[in-house]
């Protein structure tokens, strides 16, 4: 890069438009506030309206649109939301939609089995295909995903989840492949727990306590934390940044999981 770049106006998104699909709460929630505070349009997409509208009127002057995005047409809609909206500022797509049905392999029947693919990888081919086309056109932007620590290792009761979102992490990596000489950089995070409403209600105190101590940097994820890095990842800050998977676990994967030696 040339000398005297203004590296801190690269972190700016000042008239992007940017879709985010999940926004109603927790980390797609926290990526709204992120990408607004920098100055982007944000299309918040959610499956529940009421959270939508939400989203839209907490991070102030947001565009709410509810849509299944695991359905072709609904996901259509939400492109054809953002090209509205946004016209040719529409520059990226920030995808955190997703649900761990958690419980052991010999576990899974059918319906559950697609019921993770659909929400974890169906939805997130139909994004790379649809908003990647409407990038294409518009001279380029940033896609990003949220996979998962699952992806990467075992994760109990995560097999077909984790399954769901090693195949989103191999998918990132060839539509960056493929959509990068039209300037669309495609990347994933990869968090490890994150203190998300939801799972905060899902899992007990005594889960948490055992974890954290078990973590390089003694906590959990954040919402903030995530958002953080998507922030960059869609930034100029990021511009040569494509086909990249991003551990975001507090340095748990750098770590052998054995026993402490004794004294």
């Amino acid at each position: 890069m040339p000398p005297g770049l203004d590296y801190p106006s690269l972190l700016r998104l000042d008239g992007r438009g940017v879709v985010v699909l999940g926004a109603g709460q927790g980390i797609g929630l926290a990526v709204c506030h992120a990408l607004a505070q920098a100055g982007a349009g944000v299309l918040c997409v959610d499956r529940d309206a009421r959270l939508a509208e939400e989203a839209a009127r907490e991070i102030g002057g947001g565009i709410p649109h509810a849509g299944d995005v695991t359905n072709r047409d609904e996901m259509a809609g939400v492109v054809a939301a953002a090209e509205r909206a946004f016209g040719d500022r529409f520059r990226g797509l920030v995808d955190i939609v997703g649900v761990a049905d958690i419980r052991p392999l010999e576990a899974f029947h059918d319906a559950a089995y697609d019921g993770q693919l659909d929400i974890v990888l169906r939805h997130a081919l139909l994004a790379m295909q649809l908003a990647g086309s409407a990038l294409k056109r518009v001279g380029g932007g940033a896609m990003t995903f949220v996979g998962s620590i699952s992806g990467c290792r075992s994760v109990p009761g995560q097999a077909v989840y984790g399954a769901a979102k090693a195949a989103l992490h191999h998918l990132v990596r060839c539509a960056a492949h493929e959509l990068g000489p039209s300037g669309v950089r495609v990347n994933a995070v990869a968090p490890s727990f994150v203190r998300t409403p939801r799972l905060e209600a899902r899992l007990s105190q005594e889960f948490w306590s055992h974890l954290e101590p078990t973590i390089p940097l003694r906590r959990a994820g954040l919402p903030a934390d995530v958002a953080a890095a998507i922030l960059f990842l869609q930034s100029e800050l990021a511009r040569y940044v494509t086909g990249n998977v991003l551990m975001l676990d507090g340095g748990t994967s750098a770590v052998a999981a054995l026993l402490p030696p004794g004294p």
